[in-house]
């Protein structure tokens, strides 16, 4: 670390040393060929885009002791070459492991969220969510019983809850290594995304809510795919969706469950932005 003030966002060095491994690899094989490496470290270009996950700021709004147009560049050819899924992937089977679960999970629970959308976003990615009535975008998520993310799907927000689960359960069964038996799903998929999971050797499972019960009442498993959701939004880039290519968006959650695991495996509490506020006072 420089001689910088540290953010709360900013990665220990016990949690760099988790991604460093990744990153090195990474960095060995994308050499300039003047030799030059760079006017910032690795670890710097992390923390800037783990610093504007947080905030939700602009890039060109980065502190100046913080990378700035360099973090755009990796951030954007991380998400092109798959780098930030396999930092991913390696923490989500760390923390499955010291929960004591094989690597890979047998269920998994779906759902989708439709967020709005900032100005700029281009039309032809986003519409309009009936519905929830939310002009945006849909993000759908795939996660297991830990509430650790398997699958990301960014859609148009008109986009039907089943072109959504399709392509979950696509990419469950192609990340999960065939592993995943169950899928749980909300009575906004239909037995279309029942029928492609069956094909998939997955059982999807439609849960019913009681008719007579009113209000919010957690459903046990699929409770923790809302619990997700609610940890996603509170990294405030993610509050809304500011990014114009849906591949961004989908990488700003990897990137920031990757932020989320290294906690969980440092054992490093999340700041939040209350305590936050009553340090400033």
């Amino acid at each position: 670390m420089s001689e910088r003030k540290p953010y709360p966002s900013d990665l220990s060095d016990e949690q760099w040393s988790l991604i460093e491994p990744v990153i090195t690899a990474w960095k060995d094989r994308h050499r300039s060929v003047s030799g030059h490496q760079g006017a910032y470290r690795m670890r710097e270009i992390v923390n800037a885009i783990l610093y504007q996950g947080r905030t939700g700021c602009q890039w060109a709004c980065l502190p100046h002791d913080l990378p700035q147009k360099s973090a755009t560049y990796y951030f954007a050819a991380w998400r092109d070459d798959g780098t930030d899924q396999v930092i991913h992937e390696l923490l989500r089977c760390q923390v499955r492991e010291r929960a004591r679960r094989l690597e890979d999970p047998t269920l998994v629970v779906l759902d989708t969220q439709s967020v709005h959308v900032a100005a700029g976003v281009p039309a032809a990615t986003s519409g309009h969510d009936p519905a929830k009535r939310v002009p945006g975008r849909k993000r759908g998520l795939a996660v297991d019983v830990l509430g650790l993310v398997i699958a990301v799907v960014v859609l148009a927000a008109n986009t039907h809850d089943n072109a959504a689960g399709i392509l979950l359960l696509d990419q469950v069964a192609e990340h999960a290594g065939g592993s995943v038996r169950k899928a749980l799903v909300d009575q906004g998929f239909k037995n279309q995304v029942v029928a492609h999971g069956a094909g998939l050797g997955i059982d999807v499972e439609i849960v019913q809510r009681n008719p007579q019960v009113k209000g919010f009442v957690p459903q046990p498993k699929r409770w923790m795919v809302e619990q997700t959701y609610g940890i996603l939004i509170l990294h405030r880039r993610l509050v809304r969706d500011y990014e114009h290519h849906p591949s961004s968006s989908a990488s700003r959650v990897y990137w920031t469950m990757t932020h989320v695991m290294t906690r969980r495996l440092t054992g490093a509490n999340a700041p939040t932005w209350r305590a936050a506020q009553a340090v400033a006072a």
